[in-house]
């Protein structure tokens, strides 16, 4: 609520149901437009809240203002004008599924690997999570708002996620990745250009806000090529295989939503599963499914272009496959 300079008002009881402008005196620097997109879970559990977000945007749209100091004004005239609309509907910034529905579907996609290109998992994106909230029809339901949506998109500077548990990083779930517009944003902009990509880590007191690309290298440090978390995933035995494969493939959906993987990352794990015989050999004997996948992901990243590597190492992983898809199949050779 800062950016857009507005401050929480509470009751008597100490309940926020109200906000107020702060002064642009007071503020000392120009109001920050922004679109606010949140899950399907904290759509239902924190509706008060995102209609109290909604009504403090349109509050700031409609103050008389000069629009080199008020970014959330300029862009809803801006918007208001070239949809045909009432500024108050282009200045729509919060935003989520349709009531009833969850996720972008980005990661079932990237999961199973039914996508043709980023194009079509933007325009995932864009129909499942362009449904606007509606402080001034409360209990109506989650209209959709796509136009405004993708208008409001082709302001953006930057985009931000927020990590609140040192248990679920970046590549543990895909649910991070699913949310990710970084790429998007780059088409409704009218210069094309990519959007700053920043990731909040707030898992301690001392909170710290990195870059996307940082925040996913640290990731894979920590974690898909740190031996003592892939040794302790392996002790688990036939799971942990599946864990080290969907850290990789999770690792992919960034590549696809971003573009924030460095090409060392799948190098290295390459070199980790792939190269090292031993690990090879564990990998495709506990968990011969997984491995399967594992050896897929790698491919499908080379083949979509978030891997470049040599040769050699790309026949090798064409061997691997037909190698594990006969021990599933039981074919000897």
């Amino acid at each position: 609520m800062w950016m857009i300079g507005v401050r929480a008002v509470a009751d008597t009881f100490g309940r926020v149901n109200r906000v107020e402008p702060v002064s642009l005196e007071e503020l000392g620097r120009p109001r920050i437009d922004i679109v606010v997109n949140c899950s399907g879970v904290f759509r239902d559990l924190f509706i008060n809240q995102m209609n109290l977000l909604d009504r403090a945007v349109k509050m700031v749209a409609e103050l008389d203002e000069p629009a080199e100091q008020n970014y959330v004004r300029k862009h809803a005239l801006e918007q208001a004008q070239a949809l045909g609309i009432e500024v108050q509907e282009a200045a729509t910034r919060v935003f989520s599924n349709a009531s009833g529905s969850y996720s972008s579907n980005v990661n079932l996609a990237v999961e199973n690997s039914s996508w043709n290109n980023e194009k079509q998992l933007q325009d995932m994106y864009l129909s499942r999570k362009s449904f606007a909230f509606d402080s001034d029809a409360p209990g109506a339901g989650m209209t959709e708002k796509r136009k405004v949506f993708e208008m409001a998109l082709s302001t953006a500077d930057a985009t931000f996620q927020n990590l609140d548990s040192s248990e679920i990083s970046l590549t543990d779930v895909s649910h991070y990745f699913d949310s990710d517009p970084t790429n998007l944003v780059e088409g409704p902009r009218k210069d094309g250009k990519k959007p700053n990509a920043y990731i909040a880590d707030t898992t301690t007191a001392n909170a710290r806000v990195r870059t996307l690309s940082e925040t996913v290298r640290l990731d894979a440090r920590t974690k898909l090529l740190n031996p003592k978390w892939y040794e302790g995933m392996l002790s688990s035995g036939y799971e942990g295989v599946r864990e080290i494969e969907k850290r990789l493939t999770n690792t992919v959906g960034w590549s696809a939503t971003s573009g924030q993987v460095d090409n060392w990352v799948y190098e290295e794990a390459n070199s980790t599963f792939i190269k090292d015989e031993e690990m090879l050999k564990r990998l495709m004997n506990t968990n011969p499914n997984s491995f399967r996948k594992l050896v897929q992901t790698f491919l499908e990243a080379n083949g979509r272009g978030y891997w470049e590597t040599s040769e050699e190492n790309i026949e090798k992983l064409r061997q691997l496959y037909s190698e594990v898809e006969d021990k599933i199949e039981g074919i000897d050779r």
